[in-house]
């Protein structure tokens, strides 16, 4: 495919995406609350989808049966909802994906339920910062490695590993474009400082560092979806769809809470 620069115009169109995007994040991460299945989260990001005239990304790509992706605890990404009642303490990474005017918004965020432990809490607060050392290292004329390596570095200085096969992702037409953005610098999986694509105005990318625990390998369970820790511990997951500048990268899927 290549990567592809986007216009003003189809920017413009992404934005309204990212904004629906945005919108139910929000109130996914307001309304779950202890004894909710995951389900019920899956059932209000489809009635949402519908209210603000958007379709899901998600329902049906290569067979995936929801509109949300929701991971609970040592689950890194591509959960499906269900039947699975959530806990107080839980952590629960929710990815979502809308398509509106024939373009993608993809963005992730982790939350907790109800009163989660300070290790969890510094979790997720260490893969959202990582995320925004990725978007701040996204500028016009830095090759792609350097915001591999923002977000590994920061990561690693907390003491967190970074989960390697699952990477972030062009954006735009399709879910899924060239380049894939790795969160990591290490051959095979990651890309060094100072190496891969020159980042230019125009492009259209999704950042989504995954951080675990304990170590950086995974596993898949028997749904043939569900990513887990190999070890079991805990793992959370954000992710933004930003748009290339040339000053500041602008995020298309910001989520306001307040």
């Amino acid at each position: 495919m290549g990567i592809v620069i986007k216009s003003e115009k189809e920017i413009a169109k992404m934005r309204q995406a990212g904004n629906v995007v945005a919108k139910v994040l929000k109130l996914l991460s307001e309304q779950i609350k202890p004894g909710m299945k995951t389900k019920e989260l899956d059932i209000i990001a489809e009635r949402e989808l519908k209210r603000l005239g958007a379709e899901s990304s998600f329902n049906g790509y290569h067979g995936f049966p929801a509109n949300l992706c929701v991971s609970v605890n040592d689950e890194i990404v591509h959960g499906i909802p269900g039947d699975r009642v959530l806990k107080d303490s839980d952590i629960v990474s929710l990815d979502f994906g809308a398509i509106y005017n024939g373009f993608h918004g993809d963005a992730a965020v982790t939350v907790g339920v109800g009163k989660i432990s300070q290790d969890a809490r510094r979790l997720i607060e260490t893969t959202q910062a990582c995320l925004e050392n990725g978007i701040a290292a996204a500028r016009a004329g830095a090759k792609l490695g350097d915001v591999s390596a923002a977000i590994q570095e920061y990561a690693e200085s907390r003491g967190y590993s970074v989960v390697r096969e699952y990477t972030g992702h062009g954006i735009g037409r399709e879910m899924h474009e060239d380049p894939q953005i790795p969160n990591c610098t290490e051959p095979p999986y990651g890309l060094q400082p100072g190496t891969g694509p020159v980042l230019k105005k125009g492009m259209t990318i999704a950042l989504e560092p995954m951080l675990n625990v304990g170590d950086w390998h995974t596993r898949v369970a028997g749904d043939r979806w569900t990513v887990l820790t190999a070890d079991g511990s805990l793992s959370a997951h954000f992710e933004n769809t930003i748009a290339i500048d040339n000053n500041e990268p602008e995020v298309l899927t910001k989520v306001i809470y307040g």
